[in-house]
């Protein structure tokens, strides 16, 4: 690692590594035609995502709809997910050989995801067991993103100090929580939110291959911090 600035790549999960908008979207719809509620278009859950499954779900549910109805609804979601969660979800072009090539080179990966810890790791598990160990999804021991809590968790368990670490994203929750974890953010473009949307939310390197972050990081360049974010919704 001679001559690099930074050891480590901590990854978004969702729109970052893998595709998995089809498959939330249709464990949505599940749900909610269980419900007699509408269903949602691809498009619409492209922008409910990011806050993890149950923000996902407050969003896509009718207005008004009770308590105790949502959390029958959300627990349809899960269920049917888990179930579901890689029909037809895989990761992007490019993430295998990237992965691939940052494990060679030394690199230390871990993925943070607001995505439920259990979902998280199944995925993890069945995509990126020979490259990433390190795999923490949202649970009510730990603050999801934009918290820096599970980035913080991730560099302990890696035991890697924060000024060897960079975070990998594609949405303004990414951005947010770089921001808080005090490590730089590389965008992208190729997931959930477009290049205009990752500008308006103050993204400041932003990429459109994922092999651009092996030259990114091979280079020994200082990558910038936010300066600034903006509060996720």
């Amino acid at each position: 690692m001679k001559g690099r600035k930074y050891d480590t790549v901590i990854f978004d999960l969702d729109g970052t590594l893998l595709n998995t908008l089809e498959d939330l979207k249709n464990s949505t719809c599940y749900a909610l035609k269980k419900h007699n509620m509408p269903e949602r278009s691809l498009e619409e859950v492209r922008m409910f995502v990011g806050n993890g499954v149950r923000k996902l779900m407050e969003r896509a549910v009718e207005a008004g709809t009770n308590e105790e109805k949502f959390e029958q609804i959300f627990k349809d979601f899960k269920e049917h997910y888990l179930i579901h969660c890689n029909d037809n979800t895989k990761p992007y072009d490019n993430i295998m050989e990237l992965l691939d090539r940052l494990k060679k080179e030394g690199y230390k990966l871990a993925i943070v995801s607001n995505k439920y810890q259990k979902a998280t790791a199944e995925l993890a598990q069945m995509y990126f067991k020979e490259y990433i160990s390190v795999a923490i999804g949202e649970s009510e021991k730990i603050r999801k993103k934009p918290a820096p809590d599970t980035v913080i968790e991730a560099m302990k368990r890696l035991d890697s100090p924060v000024e060897r670490c960079v975070y990998v994203g594609d949405s303004d929750v990414d951005i947010n929580t770089a921001y808080n974890s005090h490590i730089p953010c590389i965008s992208c473009e190729w997931g959930f939110r477009d290049r205009d949307f990752l500008k308006k939310n103050n993204a400041n390197t932003i990429i459109t291959n994922p092999l651009q972050i092996i030259d990114l990081l091979d280079s020994g360049t200082e990558i910038p911090l936010i300066k600034k974010a903006k509060e996720a919704s």
